[in-house]
């Protein structure tokens, strides 16, 4: 999600550093991002002007140190993983001038546990932004325990003025967005596995049915099931609840490399960049 936050802040005239493991990493980014602004061009919500200014407001970086010195709002969008992150948040507390704040996109993991490893945890935040980015209107604005009034304040106005709506809410395992969504996914995954119904007629009862833009099995491959199942594990484990408890065929794809979208098989098959019916039928319970 990373290229799609850069992308809407330079789109709002911030300059952007944009910071990744590699030279070929960061110009699938800017790839990306261009056309994702040839979209934009195309529906007419953007010129080729503002195309121009937007790629010319990013700077591409391989390492932190040197991507974040000048920075004012750093926003860390690395994958689902604690260690991870936390490894990041300490080398973002050593390098960033003490005035800098630090914003986490995580969509599950404590932004209390994040800013504890940090030496300014009053100016650590969650902005989980959603999926595309450029595109959703919605930013959860996740209170950490230390983080301040003013921080808040100061990242909700940064939101809006973004474009978004950002929701204020605290610190609890899965925040709001995913503890409601996260079990409605793993119960569709549960109706598959125990043999309810098929993936196709699964997501179609939830779409006609419910009037939801996209079946939640066609959402969990967009989302990817291996942060699916991340976020599931955060929620079992933070609530102590057997209700967010993975259903074996999520962690089954998972092991066997069928992440969704991104791998080109999940529940639908996106090999050829269409929707296709679902491999993960030789997963289902009989």
């Amino acid at each position: 999600m990373g290229n799609g936050i850069a992308h809407v802040f330079a789109q709002c005239d911030y300059e952007v550093a944009l910071i990744d493991i590699s030279e070929d990493a960061l110009n699938n980014a800017l790839n990306t991002i261009s056309k994702n602004l040839d979209r934009q061009i195309k529906k007419e919500l953007i010129d080729e002007d503002r195309k121009t200014k937007t790629l010319k407001n990013i700077t591409t970086f391989t390492t932190i140190k040197e991507g974040v010195k000048n920075a004012e709002l750093v926003v860390e969008a690395a994958t689902e993983n604690i260690d991870l992150k936390l490894d990041i948040f300490r080398q973002l507390d050593q390098h960033c001038t003490p005035s800098t704040l630090l914003a986490s996109n995580t969509s599950s993991i404590s932004i209390t546990k994040i800013g504890a490893i940090t030496s300014r945890s009053d100016k650590v935040i969650g902005m989980h932004f959603m999926n595309p980015v450029p595109v959703m209107k919605l930013v959860e604005i996740i209170r950490g325990y230390n983080t301040s009034d003013e921080v808040t304040a100061r990242i909700m106005e940064v939101s809006r003025d973004l474009g978004k709506v950002p929701v204020e809410v605290n610190d609890y395992p899965g925040f709001v967005a995913n503890r409601i969504l996260m079990p409605r996914i793993n119960e569709a995954i549960i109706s598959l596995f125990e043999g309810v119904a098929g993936v196709e007629e699964i997501d179609t009862v939830m779409k006609l049915g419910m009037a939801h833009p996209m079946g939640p099995l066609q959402l969990a491959d967009f989302i990817g099931l291996d942060v699916c199942l991340a976020i599931l594990k955060v929620l079992h484990d933070g609530h102590g609840n057997p209700k967010y408890s993975p259903c074996p065929l999520l962690v089954n794809m998972v092991e066997a490399g069928h992440n969704g979208v991104k791998t080109g098989s999940g529940f639908y098959d996106w090999s050829h960049g269409t929707k296709e019916l679902a491999v993960a039928e030789q997963f289902r319970k009989k």
